[in-house]
């Protein structure tokens, strides 16, 4: 079983080939997103990862890894509070914040920090079932 303050964390990043595959998978042609030339010319200097990339390794953590196989997900509140860019590693953080044990559900914290500076990059919470582990 899974308790309040059970924690997780990984590692990640993402090539310039993997933002150009989602594009053409979400159909997102932003040219923030692929177009160096064009997000020189944004406050950010260079492309920036979709948000919903970034939300994909929650997916796959909460899905895969914690609380794993055999859960779904309910729920993804997200605040993206600083752009992602390609070639930087971040760390995924998830932590089970409350469980209902009748429903078989948990809410879980979930941020992104950049590894190197250890800023937070995105925070939110999701909410899970798994009719074992909660």
């Amino acid at each position: 079983m899974l308790e309040v303050g059970n924690s997780y964390e990984i590692e990640f990043s993402f090539t310039q080939e993997q933002v150009n595959d989602f594009c053409k998978i979400s159909g997102d042609f932003n040219p923030l997103h692929w177009d160096e030339a064009y997000a020189g010319t944004t406050p950010f200097k260079k492309p920036i990862i979709h948000g919903a990339l970034i939300a994909s390794v929650f997916s796959r953590v909460m899905g895969m890894e914690f609380p794993g196989e055999g859960s779904v997900y309910l729920k993804q509140v997200s605040e993206f509070k600083r752009p992602l860019f390609v070639g930087t590693t971040y760390k995924a953080r998830f932590e089970i914040v409350s469980t209902n044990p009748a429903k078989h559900t948990a809410e879980i914290a979930t941020q992104v920090f950049e590894l190197e500076r250890g800023k937070l990059m995105v925070d939110g919470f999701a909410s899970a079932l798994h009719t074992e582990l909660f």
